[in-house]
C-alpha cells in the first residue's frame, strides 16, 4: 500500500504543478484551438475522458452516497487525474492498509 500512496502523492504533486502552469503560463483559448485542429490532439483528448470515464466508474461504485459520487465525477471531468490522485489518496488512508477496502469502498463491509 505504500507504494500506491507514493504513486498517488506523486500523481497529486505532477497535477497541481502542471495545473498551475497551464493557468499561469497557457492560454485556453489559444492552446485549446492547436491541440483541437491536431488529430493526435483529438486522439489525446478522446483518449483522456476514456480514461476519466473508466476512472469515474470505480468511484460510482465505491461511493456510500448518490450526491458525494456525482460531485466527484464533476471534479474528475473538471480537473482530470488531480481530482484522481486526491480521490485516490483519501481512499487509500480511509481503506486502512486494506486492499479489498480500498477497491471497494463503501461496498466492503456489505460483502463481509
Amino acid at each position: 500500500m505504500k507504494a500506491a500512496k507514493i504513486i498517488a502523492w506523486s500523481g497529486l504533486i505532477a497535477m497541481t504543478v502542471v495545473l498551475i502552469n497551464g493557468f499561469v503560463n497557457g492560454d485556453f483559448s489559444i492552446d485549446g484551438a492547436a491541440l483541437l485542429a491536431n488529430p493526435w490532439g483529438i486522439v489525446s483528448l478522446v483518449d483522456l475522458y476514456v480514461g476519466f470515464a473508466l476512472f469515474s466508474v470505480w468511484i460510482v461504485f465505491r461511493e456510500k452516497s448518490t450526491l458525494s459520487a456525482v460531485i466527484w465525477v464533476i471534479l474528475m471531468m473538471l480537473l482530470g487525474f488531480f481530482a484522481g490522485s486526491l480521490y485516490t489518496l483519501i481512499a487509500l488512508y480511509r481503506s486502512g492498509d486494506n486492499w479489498a477496502a480500498f477497491f471497494m469502498g463503501a461496498r466492503y463491509n456489505l460483502n463481509r
